[in-house]
């Protein structure tokens, strides 16, 4: 049967039923596609009654597309929520999310925002970097009840060995792209995350909040099915 020629092909396969098959739905990527791509999106999204997570989506084009979508936007995060923010679905303390300065916020705040989407609780931890050793030390208590925890460091990233030198939950260290010189773009907290002697430290890309959100929903939702299983009733989740 020979297609129809107007017919345009679509410019994006969503994958509707990826949070059924890994426990994550899946969230857009705005860098790189255009308005007309993210309107295509939310459009189904919308037809589907579904809700969405946003990353990586400029001021720009949030101003731009939310005339036809309401979006809850966050610009130092660039992420935004399609549809009802979610309740939270699991009980427990959650992740801690652990930033060696102000500057790393954005990142660490994408990070909140996708745990926010998926129910997760969490707290943050910021401008705990050890450069005054005091600063960490002083929520190190509080910081070791934490089953999870997402350390975000630029510079030498230095936060990222001694945080998981203090404490026995999982660190995912999130190298960011703050710095100079010899630090810049995040390159050095990436070798120094991937060099440390820290053991059990484990390493997402730079600047990739999502992505150790992303980790850490996976390993805290590994043998609970639902947030009424037992070890969802531990306080330290």
């Amino acid at each position: 049967m020979m297609r129809d020629e107007s017919e345009k092909p679509p410019h994006v396969r969503f994958d509707w039923d990826r949070q059924a098959r890994t426990g994550m739905a899946e969230a857009v990527l705005c860098q790189g596609k255009t308005c007309a791509n993210l309107s295509e999106i939310l459009t189904e999204a919308k037809a589907r009654q579904a809700n969405l997570l946003l990353t990586r989506l400029s001021s720009e084009m949030h101003t731009e597309i939310s005339a036809d979508h309401h979006l809850n936007y966050c610009a130092l995060s660039r992420t935004a929520i399609f549809g009802a923010m979610p309740t939270l679905r699991e009980t427990g303390l959650g992740v801690a999310l652990v930033c060696a300065g102000t500057s790393d916020l954005d990142v660490l705040t994408e990070a909140q925002r996708t745990l926010d989407f998926n129910g997760i609780p969490n707290k943050v931890f910021a401008d705990v970097g050890v450069a005054g050793l005091w600063r960490i030390m002083s929520v190190a208590e509080e910081l070791s009840q934490y089953r999870v925890l997402i350390a975000v460091a630029g510079m030498e990233g230095a936060l990222f060995s001694v945080l998981a030198g203090l404490v026995s939950g999982l660190v995912i260290a999130v190298p960011s792209s703050v710095g100079y010189g010899v630090s810049a773009d995040g390159k050095a907290a990436l070798s120094s995350a991937l060099s440390s002697c820290s053991p059990g430290l484990v390493t997402v890309n730079i600047d990739n909040g999502f992505g150790a959100a992303a980790a850490a929903i996976k390993l805290l939702r590994q043998g609970t099915p639902d947030s009424t299983s037992a070890e969802c009733q531990d306080n330290r989740l």
